[in-house]
């Protein structure tokens, strides 16, 4: 072999290997694609949906009511397959669900991703400090805080979920769209 085509061959095994540890980086720390086991998040998120994962934004700022976020679910449900919803409840507020609407501090949520309105009651409860509560878009046949019996602690979230990007006709921003009513 030439000694071009062996500093070629170098030059490549080189650029891969810097590539492969790049992505694992960015992976590891940064961002990540995640596939969507569930329908819990209907309409917003499809079944199958990929969607990608922000893994280092709460490092430097508090989590919004809103937010999707991915996340290791409360020890209680004794599973270690990752969960996505939207964040309703935040630390301290008091949330109860009637009337078909979810209620924060005895203010109406305008919810315009829902696709029907609720379908049963809880609470009130107020959402400890460290706690957040968490509902699937598909509140009537999802498997969320109203269900577990457990809070969700923040320091068991991975990541905000911001963009769908597979397949190429579900691509979207994913926003927050709440609000009061």
């Amino acid at each position: 072999m030439s000694r071009e085509i062996k500093e070629f061959i170098k030059e490549i095994i080189s650029i891969v290997v810097i590539a492969f540890i790049l992505a694992m980086i960015l992976r590891t720390f940064v961002i990540e694609g995640r596939i969507i086991p569930t329908g819990s998040m209907l309409p917003t998120i499809q079944l199958k949906d990929r969607v990608m994962v922000n893994k280092f934004i709460y490092r430097f700022k508090e989590p919004e009511r809103g937010d999707i976020v991915v996340f290791d679910p409360p020890e209680a449900l004794q599973t270690n397959q990752d969960y996505i919803k939207r964040i309703i409840g935040l630390p301290g507020e008091r949330v109860e669900m009637k009337n078909g609407k979810v209620y924060i501090n005895d203010r109406p949520l305008k919810e315009p991703y829902l696709a029907e309105a609720l379908d049963y009651e809880y609470g009130p409860v107020e959402v400890p400090e460290g706690c957040l509560l968490v509902l699937g878009d598909n509140r009537n046949h999802s498997f969320d805080s109203h269900y577990w019996n457990a809070w969700l602690t923040q320091d068991r979230l991975k990541g905000k979920a911001f963009l769908t990007y597979w397949p190429y006709n579900h691509i979207k921003l994913l926003k927050r769209e709440v609000s009061f009513e």
